[in-house]
C-alpha cells in the first residue's frame, strides 16, 4: 500500500505540488477552481452587467437608474452577455490561482496554528492571500469585460478593445484598478471565507448524516452567506474600483489619478454618500447565488478528483498484488 501511494502522488514533485489535504493534488485544486469560476461568472453575468450600468452613471443632471430601468435600457437581450468573452479569459486561470492558493495557505496556517479558535483567522487570511494573487490575473481582463458592458461600449469585441487600451493608454491602464480590487477583495475574502467555513461548519454539525447529494446544497447555502454578508460590505469599494476601469469611456468621469480616496470625495460630492452604495441590490443578487454555484461547483469537482484517486490508488494496489 505504501508503495503504490508512493508511486501514485509522483514524488518526483516538490512536496508542495504532490497530493495535498483532502487527498487531492495542486493541478486537480486549479482544474476544480477553473471549473468553479467558469460556471459561476456565465451563470451570473447578466447580472454583474446591470451592477456596471448602474455604477458608471455620472451624468450630474439625472438620477442613477434603477435596476428596472437598466434592464429597459438595454437594446437587447444578448446586451447582458457583452464582454463574456473577456471574463470567461479571464476567471478560468484566475480562480485556478484562488483556490489553489487558498487550500495550500489554509493547510500551511492550519498546521502552524492547530488551535481551532484560530480557525476564522486562517480561513481570512488564506482568502486574502488568494485573492492578492488571483486578482493580478484576472484585473486585465475585468477592466476589458468592464467597458464591454457599457451601454454604448465603443470596443468591438475583446481584441479590438485589448488593442486600443494598449495603444492609447498603455498596459498600465488595464492595472489601474489592482490597487482598489485587492483592497477591496481582501475584507471581502476575508469575511466570504470565514463566514462560508464557519457556516459550512454549522450546517454539517446539524446534518452529520446527510447524504451527498445534500452536502452540496450544505455548500451552496453556506456560499450564498458568505457572499451575500461580504457583497454588502464591500460595495464602496467596488463602486470604486467600477469608476476606475470606465473612466473616459461613454461619458464615465475621468480622474486625475488612481487615487481610492479622490475616486471617493468625487462621488460623495457629486452623490452624496448614497452614491458608495450604487449598485448594492443586483451586487448582492451577483454575489449570493454566485458563491452558492461557485462553492457547490468547486466542491463537487472536488469530490470527482477525490474519487478518481482513490480509485486509482485502489486499482494500482490491485495490479501489486
Amino acid at each position: 500500500m505504501a508503495e503504490a501511494s508512493a508511486e501514485f502522488r509522483q514524488p518526483d514533485l516538490h512536496p508542495s505540488l504532490t497530493a495535498a489535504h483532502d487527498g487531492l493534488f495542486f493541478h486537480q485544486f486549479m482544474l476544480a477552481g477553473s471549473a468553479a469560476g467558469v460556471v459561476e461568472h456565465t451563470a451570473m453575468f447578466p447580472v454583474d452587467t446591470l451592477k456596471t450600468l448602474i455604477q458608471t452613471h455620472s451624468r450630474p443632471c439625472q438620477s442613477p437608474p434603477s435596476l428596472a430601468q437598466a434592464i429597459r435600457s438595454l437594446p437587447s437581450a444578448l446586451s447582458l452577455y457583452r464582454g463574456l468573452s473577456a471574463m470567461a479569459l479571464g476567471a478560468a486561470p484566475a480562480h485556478a490561482v484562488y483556490f489553489s492558493v487558498y487550500e495550500l495557505s489554509k493547510e500551511h496556517l492550519s498546521q502552524h496554528n492547530p488551535n481551532p479558535n484560530l480557525a476564522p483567522l486562517v480561513h481570512a487570511s488564506s482568502g486574502v492571500l488568494a485573492t492578492v494573487s488571483s486578482d493580478a490575473v484576472l484585473t486585465p481582463m475585468d477592466t476589458v469585460k468592464q467597458r464591454l458592458q457599457l451601454r454604448e461600449s465603443p470596443y468591438r469585441g475583446v481584441l479590438d478593445c485589448v488593442g486600443r487600451v494598449l495603444r492609447d493608454e498603455g498596459l498600465g491602464a488595464l492595472f489601474r484598478s489592482y490597487r482598489t480590487t485587492v483592497v477591496m477583495n481582501a475584507p471581502f475574502t476575508a469575511v466570504h471565507f470565514a463566514t462560508y467555513e464557519a457556516a459550512k461548519r454549522v450546517l454539517t454539525e446539524l446534518s452529520v448524516d446527510i447524504a451527498d447529494d445534500g452536502k452540496i446544497a450544505v455548500h451552496a447555502t453556506a456560499g450564498a452567506v458568505g457572499g451575500a454578508l461580504a457583497a454588502a460590505v464591500s460595495t464602496p469599494l467596488d463602486v470604486v474600483k467600477t469608476q476606475l476601469q470606465c473612466q473616459g469611456v461613454c461619458g464615465c468621469m475621468r480622474f486625475s489619478s488612481n487615487s481610492i480616496w479622490e475616486v471617493i470625495k468625487v462621488v460623495v460630492k457629486r452623490d452624496g454618500y448614497a452614491g458608495l452604495m450604487r449598485g448594492w441590490v443586483p451586487r448582492m443578487l451577483f454575489h449570493a447565488p454566485a458563491a452558492a454555484i461557485c462553492w457547490s461547483t468547486y466542491e463537487a469537482a472536488k469530490s470527482f478528483f477525490k474519487d478518481l484517486n482513490d480509485r486509482n490508488i485502489a486499482s494500482s494496489n490491485m495490479r501489486d498484488d
